[in-house]
């Protein structure tokens, strides 16, 4: 049994004389170990260090100053959570009167009981009924929607999903990408044209499901999954889709937000679902993605 496989080169998805063009315009990429400049005068912020009177690089990245203040931004990291960030999140573990969740962040993240919604949106004291509930309300390995509410001292995120927005995820694909991709917007629950319901987690977690009704949102305070409701063919289809075209973008190194994710789907359409996993077609995504985006932003 014999396969075909297509095998590209760096050096061939390159457009070297475009990269020498726009030399001057790229920001410089500090490696570890490397000075950034001495230090009186200046303070040193995250990815820096003092040695020898200078202050040097500890990640890989570009630098970043505030006034006085110096700091390098890793190229690639964990997700850096702030008070009011759309997240997606997987439940680790179910503890006293909280759950212990994943964030992509650097340390598990807290979702109190006190922070969420009762079913059936039932405003009241939490009592030891509902602590007893816990593990029905969310089980370990639910997805859920929630919100950043808080940042302890040590870097711990506190979520709250105390809206009929937020809650227990059902049916739909968990896409991951880098969290520096998800570009920050007002909103990031979004329903396409396509015939999808996206979330942009603001920690690289992106939930694709398929688009539900007036008539199913809500009601049940952010608990209710439908995992025995068959999901039509046409709409997996659209959900895969969507999901190459988001990592194409995602190779691509593009921002990730509703129009770009559109305009990808819109690209892809000429292609199978399956042949958007090749390189070649990813690219060739990502470049027509990238220059209606341009001509977009030269009309604005």
């Amino acid at each position: 049994m014999s396969t075909n496989a297509m095998i590209e080169l760096a050096l061939d998805r390159v457009d070297w004389n475009d990269l020498a063009g726009n030399q001057e315009q790229l920001p410089r990429v500090f490696t570890p170990g490397e000075v950034l400049m001495p230090e009186s005068g200046f303070m040193r912020g995250h990815g820096t260090f003092v040695e020898e009177e200078n202050i040097v690089a500890s990640v890989a990245g570009v630098i970043e100053k505030v006034n006085k203040l110096i700091s390098v931004r890793p190229l690639k990291s964990r997700y850096v959570g702030e008070i009011g960030d759309v997240v997606v999140a997987r439940v680790l573990e179910v503890g006293q009167k909280r759950w212990r969740v994943d964030t992509n962040s650097r340390l598990d993240s807290t979702l109190l009981l006190s922070s969420v919604n009762l079913p059936g949106g039932e405003l009241r004291r939490r009592s030891a009924e509902d602590e007893q509930m816990m593990r029905h309300y969310l089980d370990e390995g639910d997805l859920i929607s929630a919100e950043v509410q808080n940042i302890f001292e040590e870097g711990t995120l506190s979520l709250y999903t105390r809206s009929l927005k937020y809650g227990k995820l059902s049916q739909g694909m968990l896409v991951k990408v880098f969290p520096a991709l998800v570009k920050r917007r007002k909103m990031h629950f979004h329903n396409l044209p396509c015939g999808a319901s996206v979330i942009l987690g603001n920690n690289g977690y992106i939930w694709i499901a398929p688009t539900k009704g007036e008539e199913q949102e809500g009601g049940e305070g952010g608990f209710v999954q439908n995992l025995n409701e068959v999901v039509p063919r046409s709409e997996r289809e659209v959900i895969a889709r969507l999901r190459n075209c988001i990592l194409a973008l995602a190779k691509c190194k593009l921002m990730l937000y509703d129009t770009s994710i559109q305009y990808a789907y819109e690209e892809s359409l000429k292609y199978e679902p399956r042949e958007l996993l090749q390189q070649h077609v990813m690219f060739d995504i990502g470049q027509q993605t990238q220059a209606r985006l341009r001509d977009v932003d030269l009309v604005d």
